[in-house]
């Protein structure tokens, strides 16, 4: 088995404590970077290991950090744990396995950047995350690792839970920001950088917390020691892969950067439910494109996909099974991206529910061969959006017709779907305009009573 990091300190059905996160060594990073390194250092050091953020653009933190403007007035750290997208949930797990990880490796960030202030974004759903990490900021701060003069050091710094109305689009780092404020959710066009101006016009760092958690380990073991977890020369580190859909062992796994996707689903994850042949996977959450068998041998970090044409995205792997009609879980995926666009941009407002009524008339039997190109046109813009929603949202959709086109195909030959009504059923109800015909919003089985009547 390969080494555990970030679960190094997992428990059965609770999260470890202060005392157990301290017996194994933690805080020690915290405190040998307060005593003996300078905040250059820590920047250097997280720089020199290769790490890039875990919570979808690969950004290298490094560089991230090193780019902070100062000016030596306040600075901002927003460790990122907005986590909406169907299939992922490591964050949430490492939140409720290792707070005080979690909380290390943001006061880290915050001493390397000169930040004075962290605020923990959390969504009403994660409430009891909320919680946890209240009771732990607060046994931290007794303990002497936030508030002012931290550890008889000149560095303060303190986090504050923040609890949002949840949005998806929250989860955009600029969007976040703008939510933090009080101001509608709409993201900042790209150009602009939040470690210039960021929360409150203020140089502001947003990592996600996975990213945050490796810095630690990074800190106390060395670069070498973390380039060797990988399992790629060009990986780092340790990666968290969820996994769920048609498998025999859903869950978060820890395992080295750069595992094969098939090594994944079919070692780790327990391989498929008994009865069902793999047919195809979301790689890297549902803003991913779809996977064919002919690619389980990719290795799962970020070169490698970019390689074959895919995106590590967050790593959530969604495994579908030969049963599922592909063109109706797109078409899911898509109502789920058009009910929770901020609709800023036109690309988002207008394609995405395009996209979501061509699917639609696929789905049930009234699409045209000119609706495949239709489609693919459409995807195209969304690259012109003013964020990455749009073009992950629209991932999915690019996937069905680059590997499943002869699917889409038969849809429209037979005027239905090809699956059986026993088939598994994964279609989103339909689009709003249909809204009030009762017969529509029963989905995918309209169209499989049509091709039986």
């Amino acid at each position: 088995m390969s080494e555990l990091v970030l679960f190094k300190n997992r428990r059965e059905g609770r999260a470890a404590t202060f005392d157990e996160y301290r017996a194994s060594g933690g805080y020690e990073a915290l405190i040998d970077a307060v005593k003996n390194r300078t905040p250059g250092d820590v920047v250097r050091i997280v720089t020199e290991s290769g790490l890039r953020g875990r919570g979808g653009a690969g950004f290298p933190t490094g560089r991230k950090w090193g780019s902070v403007h100062g000016d030596g007035g306040p600075r901002y750290i927003l460790p990122n744990t907005d986590e909406m997208e169907p299939g992922t949930f490591k964050d949430r797990v490492l939140v409720n396995t290792d707070p005080h990880l979690v909380v290390e490796g943001i006061i880290l960030a915050a001493y390397a950047v000169g930040a004075c202030h962290g605020i923990f974004f959390i969504r009403p759903s994660y409430e009891q995350d909320a919680k946890v990490l209240e009771r732990e900021l607060s046994i931290a701060r007794e303990a002497g690792f936030l508030g002012r003069n931290i550890l008889g050091s000149d560095f303060s710094f303190d986090i504050d839970v923040h609890r949002s109305a949840g949005r998806y689009i929250c989860g955009e780092a600029s969007a976040q920001v703008n939510a933090i404020q009080g101001k509608r959710p709409n993201p900042i066009k790209v150009g602009e950088h939040l470690t210039e101006t960021g929360l409150w016009g203020r140089p502001t760092v947003v990592n996600n917390v996975e990213t945050l958690a490796s810095v630690p380990h990074i800190l106390k073991n060395g670069v070498p020691w973390f380039k060797s977890l990988a399992a790629t020369p060009e990986g780092d580190g340790t990666k968290l892969y969820c996994v769920s859909g048609m498998v025999g062992a859903p869950g978060c796994y820890e395992l080295p950067m750069g595992t094969a996707l098939g090594d994944i689903i079919f070692e780790h994850g327990g391989g498929m439910l008994p009865g069902k042949d793999f047919k195809a996977c979301l790689p890297g959450g549902a803003s991913s494109g779809l996977m064919p068998a002919s690619l389980l041998h990719v290795p799962m970090d970020f070169d490698a996909m970019k390689k074959a044409g895919q995106r590590l995205g967050t790593a959530s792997i969604v495994v579908f099974d030969q049963e599922t009609c592909l063109v109706g879980a797109c078409l899911n995926l898509i109502g789920f991206f058009v009910r929770e666009s901020c609709g800023w941009c036109t690309p988002c407002r207008e394609g995405l529910p395009f996209i979501q009524e061509v699917l639609w008339r696929i789905e049930q039997g009234e699409g045209e061969e000119r609706d495949i190109e239709l489609l693919r046109e459409t995807l195209d813009l969304m690259r012109y959006s003013y964020c990455a929603f749009a073009p992950g949202a629209a991932a999915p959709v690019e996937g069905l017709l680059r590997y499943f086109e002869d699917e889409v195909r038969e849809h429209i030959r037979i005027k239905g779907c090809p699956f059986s009504a026993s088939a598994r059923c994964l279609s989103a109800p339909a689009p709003s305009t249909d809204a009030e015909d009762p017969a529509a919003r029963e989905g995918c089985d309209l169209s499989t009573r049509r091709q039986e009547g």
